[in-house]
Formats: structure tokens, sequence, C-alpha cells
């Protein structure tokens, strides 16, 4: 029932009857009023709650200048208003500029509702400069004011801060404002949208919330979940997987396989338009949240855009698929490709083939990921892990008041040559003993590097100031950090078997991809906030813990067998069971002050020399069982991603037949009968080509290489059957008596002799150390022509 309103002019005269009760007056007074009731009321013109707004007499005012405002939403904001509790999904911007939130109730209903969100970004340089950006300025929908902020590397600066009312059209100003005055210094000025709402608002992404909502936008919003909670409640996701029948690379799809709502359906491409109105009715029918497919960004989504341009996947009908163009980038010392993509809004659309973290973290781990960072769950798993850890560093800045610098500003400081040599030596790495260990633990410092940055206070505003107040950087891994070691103590107490322990699992692998990167971003030359004397400084504190820790091992009668950046290989004659090493794990953490975890102690180790002198050791060549039979092993033909899966298989079949004695040396007569035994496999041509398929990534574009090695002849084969082919990409193919193919080849194409002796050189990486090699030979067989 609409109320009666209480006068015709809106005046004093109303404000009597509204502290009466909030549905007590139709027609509100201009000047905004404190409610009796004390929950507090969020204003959308303000920003704030109704209290904070009415506290002041400078706030006061400014809403009677805009009394026409208060006028025309009173009902909107007061009254019809829906509380509801769910989720926020994500996050983004419509091409009017307006910032519109996903989010998913508790009943299953689905929102997506705008929300005025007004960004602001600064610019700092000259006085006289300055004063002509701002009369730029006049005029473009953009409001000035002068601030006084806080630069990380130079302290305050006086700043002109821009605010856009709308967040969409925040990139356009910050593009004309930047060609017309380059000279100026920007901040806050390229971040991501979901960054500064959840800065903002404290909300998470994928966060439970309490929200308002009037039925057109939102008008309140509030967390009821933290990001660092240890059992976040999860959203009650609708998944569909979408695949194709073949490579879209090599050969047109013919098929392609629906799944959802534990239902499968399979339609044909021909004709394309039936196809077409199916999938549109299975999105209308079940209305997924998340799309999962294979092929989806580099061939599917741009497919049936250019077959249908008026199709729609969205939930939000006023968004088109965002495409974005492939690229190859340098980063992590190697030459990465990043696919074309296809993002979606209102749904979440991830592809595996083209997600680099999905295929390790699953979605669970994107959850993850995405509530930690504030990136959305289809940013994060596309983009790199350094990415996560910017934006953390972002939040933390913003809810600081700390200026984000669009483009680096700070160098390296001149060093010379012997210092340079001096400080920037790296992690600690030691030369194992070759051979095999019996009775030998692992012991691994608990992400040591952010430890140290957060136990050290280093970050780039706290180098050589002593008592420095906790830095940007320290203060943005903590928090990652004790989760992270939490989900693994959780992880040590549960039962292999336990439902739970693959979530878990895939939550602490996408919090240790953060941690393992934000080590490199401190020193990585284009990060906003890195410097490369704190690089330095963590490998320098590193490398003293790790000689502390040999020391604490010999004092107490360990051997050392090997040291490698994080990590002690350790033995001591009589020490079989890991109560053994306790005293010893509690005595390094006592004396470091960083967490130490014992990985395990195995039954045997074995530390493998240089495949072309056996006299000199390699640091991260090794593999062992632990006493409850877990296998572990590193630096082998198995951990490389260009062995074929018969190869990784053998070398998986020798050491699992290994691990059945407590010596290796006992049992590597039955290895090597093993191995000649997959090797006839092959001589006899029983083998599948698909288990063969060998994997390479391009380490540079296909016209650069010199020499027609495997990688360049299949990567000219792609490209003479019209695929694009790209350094970075991952390759696959074949070797054959022609030398390489891309497609599978038949049974007598297929070169035999040479993947027999690829299997005999992987036995022999892991055999011919337990025996010497004249013995061995004994045990090959010779390979027909």
């Amino acid at each position: 029932m609409k109320p009666k309103p209480c006068c015709k002019v809106f005046g004093a005269r109303c404000g009597a009857a509204i502290r009466l009760c909030w549905m007590g007056c139709w027609h509100p007074p201009a000047v905004m009023w404190q409610p009796s009731q004390p929950a507090a009321r969020y204003c959308p013109l303000s920003q704030r709650c109704w209290q904070c707004w009415s506290s002041r007499r400078a706030r006061l005012l400014l809403c009677s200048k805009r009394s026409a405002f208060c006028r025309r939403n009173w009902c909107g904001c007061v009254m019809g208003r829906v509380e509801k509790i769910g989720w926020l999904m994500d996050v983004y911007t419509r091409p009017s500029g307006e910032l519109v939130c996903w989010l998913v109730s508790e009943d299953g209903q689905r929102w997506l509702l705008p929300m005025a969100f007004p960004v602001t970004f600064c610019v700092a340089g000259n006085p006289s400069v300055l004063r002509q950006a701002w009369r730029f300025l006049q005029g473009r929908g953009a409001g000035c004011s002068r601030q006084v902020r806080r630069d990380l590397f130079e302290g305050e600066r006086t700043v002109l801060a821009v605010t856009v009312d709308l967040p969409g059209r925040l990139p356009e100003v910050y593009r004309r404002l930047a060609q017309a005055f380059p000279g100026l210094d920007y901040y806050d000025a390229d971040l991501p949208p979901s960054v500064r709402f959840v800065a903002r608002t404290k909300v998470s992404l994928v966060g439970r919330c309490r929200f308002e909502t009037d039925g057109q936008q939102l008008v309140g919003l509030q967390p009821l979940e933290s990001a660092w909670e240890m059992q976040p409640s999860l959203p009650p996701l609708r998944l569909m997987e979408i695949d194709c029948d073949q490579d879209p690379a090599l050969h047109p799809p013919q098929q392609i396989v629906i799944r959802c709502a534990k239902r499968c359906y399979r339609f044909s491409l021909q004709p394309l338009r039936a196809f077409l109105v199916n999938l549109q009715a299975l999105l209308r029918i079940y209305d997924p949240d998340v799309i999962l497919t294979r092929y989806g960004d580099t061939w599917l989504f741009p497919f049936l855009s250019e077959t249908d341009p008026l199709f729609n996947p969205n939930r939000d009908e006023q968004m088109k698929v965002e495409f974005r163009r492939e690229r190859s980038l340098f980063a992590y010392g190697q030459v990465l490709y990043r696919g074309a993509q296809a993002l979606l809004f209102g749904r979440w659309h991830i592809d595996r083939c083209n997600a680099a973290l999905f295929g390790e973290i699953g979605l669970a781990g994107a959850l993850e990921l995405a509530r930690v960072s504030g990136l959305g769950v289809q940013e994060g798993v596309r983009k790199s892990p350094g990415a996560g850890i910017t934006a953390m560093q972002m939040q933390t800045a913003l809810q600081d008041g700390v200026l984000i610098p669009a483009v680096k500003q700070q160098a390296e400081s001149a060093r010379t040559l012997s210092r340079l040599i001096r400080y920037d030596r790296g992690g600690m790495v030691y030369q194992p003993l070759v051979g095999v260990h019996c009775h030998a633990a692992e012991l691994d410092f608990a992400s040591m590097y952010p430890a140290i940055m957060v136990r050290y206070n280093i970050s780039p505003e706290t180098l050589n100031k002593k008592d420095a107040p906790a830095g940007l950087i320290p203060r943005t891994l903590q928090p990652l950090l004790v989760k992270r070691l939490a989900l693994k103590h959780c992880l040590r107490t549960l039962d292999r078997r336990d439902s739970r322990v693959s979530e878990l699992k895939a939550r602490q692998t996408a919090l240790k991809w953060l941690l393992v990167v934000c080590f490199g971003y401190l020193g990585y030359k284009n990060a906003r906030f890195g410097r490369v004397e704190s690089h330095e400084a963590v490998t320098a504190i590193s490398r003293e813990l790790l000689l502390q820790a040999k020391e604490s091992a010999e004092e107490m009668g360990f051997s050392v067998l090997h040291m490698y950046v994080d990590s002690l290989f350790v033995q001591r004659e009589g020490a079989q069971s890991e109560q053994d090493f306790i005293p010893l794990v509690e005595q390094i953490q006592q004396q470091t002050g960083i967490g130490v975890t014992l990985e395990g102690v195995y039954r045997w180790l074995v530390f493998l020399p240089a495949r072309r002198d056996r006299r000199i050791p390699v640091a991260n060549r090794y593999f062992g069982v632990f006493e409850d039979g877990t296998l572990k092993y590193r630096g082998i033909a198995m951990r490389r991603h260009d062995t074929c899966q018969y190869v990784a298989e053998t070398q998986l079949d020798i050491l699992q037949c290994l691990a059945q004695a407590d010596d290796p040396r006992e049992r590597w007569r039955e290895a090597w009968a093993l191995v000649n035994q997959r090797v006839r496999l092959l001589q006899r041509r029983q083998v599948a080509a698909d288990v063969l398929q060998m994997a390479v990534k391009l380490s540079r574009d296909p016209q650069s290489f010199r020499r027609p090695s495997a990688a360049a002849q299949a990567a000219r084969q792609l490209q003479s059957q019209g695929v694009a082919v790209r350094a970075g990409m991952r390759l696959f193919f074949w070797f054959s008596r022609q030398g390489v193919s891309v497609t599978p080849p038949g049974a007598d194409e297929l070169d035999w002799n040479r993947y027999a002796r690829l299997v005999m050189q992987a036995a022999a990486e892991m055999l011919d150390i337990l025996q010497p090699v004249r013995e061995v030979r004994q045990f090959h067989l010779p390979l027909s022509r």
C-alpha cells in the first residue's frame, strides 16, 4: 500500500514524520536525515551509509544542492528494496561505461545489477602542465581536484585527481590525456575494475555477501566472508561442457558433444543451423554459469560468431563476446604463446586447452585464485600467476592510499662490477653426492622466499631502513602465506581417500603458484612495486639460512647429501623413521625462524650424474621412493614436456619395479628385462600411435630456424597446411621414416627404431648408475634396421 504524502512542499516539516518510520513519508525533505533505525543504509549518491552521509553539515549542504536527485530517487532507495544473501561472481563494465555486478543468491537466482561506482586516477608532474591538463579535461565528463597522495618510492606528492562517474569511460579519458601530455606521471589509471571494486567494498570475488537491490541497480553490498576463510562457502554453480571430436588446427570438427546436468548431447555440425538452434536452446534451458570447452577460445566461439553474428552466449544480453588476439611473449625465461581468447559476461568460459593453470588447479583452484587476487575467474586461469600477485599488491596499495604507477619509474641503482658479482648470486645450490643413499630425509623450508619477505620486512620502500613499519609486499604476502601453510597442514591430517583432498590440493596449488612468482616479480624489471635490490636481499638471506641449517645438521651428527635453494637432504646412521629427524627440524626452525617441513624419509634415493660425464653431479636430477611407497622424481625424461607417453610410462614402470626393493641395486636386472619387453613391443609394431606422439614448444618463429630440427619440420608442415604457427606454440608430431609427420602416420610409416632408441636412452638414464655400463650393455637388444 502506497503511503500518503504528509505535505506537498518539500521542507523541514517532513522531517518529523520521516523520523517516526521509514515508510512514513512519500515526499521526503530535500535535506538528508538520519534514520532512527540503527541499520546503515547505502546511499547511491554518496557511496556512504545514511548515517555517515548526514553526520556533517558539509555533506548536508551538498545533498541540498542535489535535492532533485534526493526527491527523484527516494522511493527507489528506501521503498521497494530487496535484501539477499549470495555470492559476488564477477564485476565488469558495459559499453555504456556503467559497472555491472554478477551475483548469485542463495535461492539460486542470478542477478546482473549495475552500480554507481565512480573511479579516480591521478596525474602528477610540473604544476603548469597540470593546469593545462585540468583545462584539457573541462567539458569531458571528468571531475578534477587537487590532492596530496603517497608514492611508494617518492613519498608525498601533489596530484591532480581525475574522477569519472562511469568506470568504463576511464580508459578513454586516460588515453586521451596521456596522448596530450606524455610527460606527466600517471597513477591508478589502468587497474582492472574488479580489483578496484574488491579493494573499496571489501567483498571478494566468489565471496559470500549481503546485497540490496531496488530491482534496477545494486544499492548496497556488505561482505559476510573474508577471502582468507579456510572453508569458504561455495556458490551453486551450473556447469556445461562442450567438446569437439578432433583438433580444429588439423582437421575441421564434424561433431560437438555437450554435457550438462548429467546428460550428454551429441550434435553434428551439418546442417550448421540446426546445431546453433540446439545450442541456444540448451543455453536457455540449463542457463550454465560455467562453460568448459576444448578449443573454445581458438575455434568454437570465433566459428559461431562468424557463422551467425546474432549468436550471443552471454547471460548479459547487452554484451557481446569479447575476443582477444593471440600473442607470443617472453616470460619466466622462455617464450610463451597465449592463444586467442573468448570471454563471456554473466557466465564464465574456460578453455581447457588455452588456460595455463586450469589443468593443474581445476575449478576449485580457479575459484580460490579469484577469491584472493581479485581477478575474474576467466582472467585468472588465462593469465600467468604474476598477474594474480600483482593484482593483490594493487589491492593493498588502494586500501592504503598508495599511488599505483601506470609505468614503472624506478631503475636499478648504479653499482660497480665487483659489488654486482658479490650481491647478485641467486640461491644456494650444492653439488649432491652421486649414487644410491638409503634412509635419507628431505627437509623443505615452507615457502622460503615469501617467508623471508614477511619475516624480514623486505619491500622496495623498507630496504635499508631499520625498524620500518611493515611494507606493502610483506602485508600482501602474509595472509596468503598463512592460508597456504594451513591448507598444507589440513592435507597432512586427512586420509588420502578423503573426498576433500582433491579440492584442498587444488586450492593450495593455486596459492603456491602465487607465492612462487612473488619472489621473481620483486626483481622483475616491469613490476610496479619491484626493486632488484630487494630481490638480491632475499637470496642473500636464503643462502645464510641454508648454511645455518647445514651447520645445525652436522652438529647433530647428520651428513648433508644435497642442498638446493630451499631444501636439504640429510642422512645419519641409525636414523630411519620420521621421529629420528623431528629434533633436527625443530632445531632448524628455532635457529632460522622460518618454518621447516619434513617432506619425508626416503627408503632409498638416487642422485644422478651428468649424461656426458658420470663424474659430474647434477643439482636437480634424482629419483627415489619414500617409506610409504610414494615416488618422487625430478629432472628425468618423464618430467620433460617433450617426452612421449610411451617413454614416460617406461620410466615409471622402471621406478615402480625398483621401488619394490629396499635397495634399487637389487632389482636392476628385473628393470632391464622390463625395458627389453617394451622394446620388443615396438619392434613388433604393437604400440598405438597415440602414445608415441611427441610434443615440442617452438622457441622462435619458424622462419628463424637455421637447421631442419624436428620442431622446424613440424612447423613448416603445419604452415603448408594453412595453420598459423607462432613462437611459443606447442606442436605435436610423430617420427616417421621420412623424418617428421604432424598427422598420425600408419604403422609402416612410423620410425620404430627411433622410438626404441628413445626408450633405451630413458632406461639408461635411470639404470646405468645402479650398475657399471659394461655389465648393462649385454641386456640391450639389437635394433633392426
